[in-house]
Order: structure tokens, then sequence, then C-alpha cells
């Protein structure tokens, strides 16, 4: 049966806007929840309904969905994982007894709790990906320049090493030089390992970000975007490889621009 009606459970970035704009053309109705502190504002002209929650508002959530007719739900975009940790961030009831449940608090243990919550409220969670298969990543070169035999030692190094981080469910992305293991990301996200990673590498580092080995398409997608390729300048990083058919590209043209420009080199494998 055609989906009429999606919710949308909206993180920050443009990744949320993406989808939105994509269920448009598809003539399906958005319901977003909007996340206080992350969620752009530029979202709610492209969807139908959008309400402001505080993170931890679980219950409130399921709720709004319901009320709206919600049976299919999708996440888009990364809430901020220092709210974790914020001692001013108050959970609900039905947030803290799924935590005490939790035998860890990696991304994938949480957000598998969530979407068995959503679950038990009648809400099925999707693939993230379903609307957007055009803009993963084509398989090959995006940009003008390819890579050097050097860089592409390195893609292979750090591919293995990325592919083993999403393994344990640490961070996708990997900074590497000259085969060292410059920077791994972990709950700071792929942007702040890029800075990290620059500030150690002082140049020539090699970004390497994979999906993980058993990627779950409804909720972490690895996601690049002309922020990515502006941090890659900031840190002086010479080459962007991301999974080719797993990744989806933000506003491709302008990443391919900017790249070419500042000498980048892009490799979908």
């Amino acid at each position: 049966m055609p989906i009429k009606k999606i919710g949308l459970i909206a993180g920050n970035g443009k990744f949320p806007i993406l989808f939105a704009h994509a269920a448009n053309k598809q003539g399906i109705e958005v319901v977003a929840a909007a996340i206080r502190g992350d969620t752009s504002c530029f979202l709610k002209p492209v969807v139908k309904k959008m309400t402001w929650f505080k993170v931890g508002e679980l219950r409130r959530l399921c709720d709004y969905f319901k009320n709206e007719g919600v049976e299919k739900v999708i996440m888009a975009g990364q809430v901020n994982p220092k709210n974790l940790f914020d001692k001013s961030v108050t959970l609900d009831n039905q947030f803290q007894d799924l935590l005490k449940a939790l035998e860890n608090r990696k991304a994938d243990t949480l957000f598998a709790a969530v979407a068995e919550e959503l679950k038990k409220s009648g809400l099925e969670l999707l693939d993230s990906t379903f609307l957007l298969k055009a803009f993963l990543a084509p398989k090959g070169t995006l940009t003008k320049r390819g890579p050097t035999e050097m860089e592409l030692a390195d893609i292979t190094f750090g591919r293995e090493i990325a592919k083993s981080m999403g393994g344990l469910d640490v961070g996708q992305t990997v900074v590497v030089k000259e085969k060292a293991i410059v920077a791994i990301e972990a709950m700071e996200g792929t942007d702040r390992c890029i800075i990290r990673g620059g500030q150690i590498a002082r140049g020539g580092g090699v970004v390497v970000k994979m999906s993980k080995p058993d990627q779950d398409n409804r909720f972490d997608v690895p996601v690049m975007g002309p922020r990515t390729i502006k941090n890659m300048i900031k840190s002086q990083a010479g080459l962007l490889a991301i999974e080719a058919g797993k990744t989806i590209v933000i506003d491709r043209d302008a990443c391919v621009k900017l790249a070419n420009r500042n000498n980048i080199c892009i490799v979908a494998c």
C-alpha cells in the first residue's frame, strides 16, 4: 500500500530537508518532530506540520505521531550526542526506563531500543534512504583530481580500519596519513574527527568514511555534504573516500565544485 503520510524525526544538517523535498515529490505528507538545538528552522516550509520537542520526550513523540495518524516514521540527521550527558536534559519516564534496560549506550544499541519503543506504539521505523536512492554516491572518482598512489594505499588501509571501528559501533570515519591512524571518530561526529585529524596530520590527511559492516539503514546512515568538504579545507586534508551505494551525498555539485577548487579528491569505492 502506498505511503500517504510519514513521520520525520529530524536531527541536524540538511538530511531532513532533503528527505522532506523527496517525500513532497512523491506526494507524501510529512509530519515532522523537530529537536530543539538540532533541527534547522528551514525544515518548516517543506513539511505539512512541524512540532518542537526536547531530547528525552519519547512518550510525547510517540503520542504526537499517533494523534497525527502516522504509522511509518524515519530518522534523518544527527541528534547532538552531548545530550546523553547533559544534566540540563530531562528524560521522561519512558526514556529513563529504556536507558536502564540497555546493556550499553552505543549508537546502534540506543537507536534500536528507540525503534522498539516506536514499534510498541504502532509506529514502524523505515529505511531512511528509501526515497533517496538517487543521492547515494556512485562508484568512482567524483572530482577532477584522482587519488595518488600513496592516497590509494591510504584508502585501502583506512577502509579496513573504518570497517573495524564500524563493526564495534565506535564510529564511521577515520583519518589516516601514510598508513598511520591519525584520528578515529567517536561520539563527537565526523566533522570534529576531521578537524582533530587535521591538527595532527598537518596537511595531506586522507578521510575515510564507511558504512558499518551490518549497517541498519533505519538510522546512522553515512552522510556527507559541503560542510564535510569545508572542514577538510580547514584541516588541509587531501582526499575523502566514501562508500559507493551506501553514502548519501547532499548537494553533490556543490561538494565537487568546492573540492575541485581546493585540489581535494573525492572517491566513492
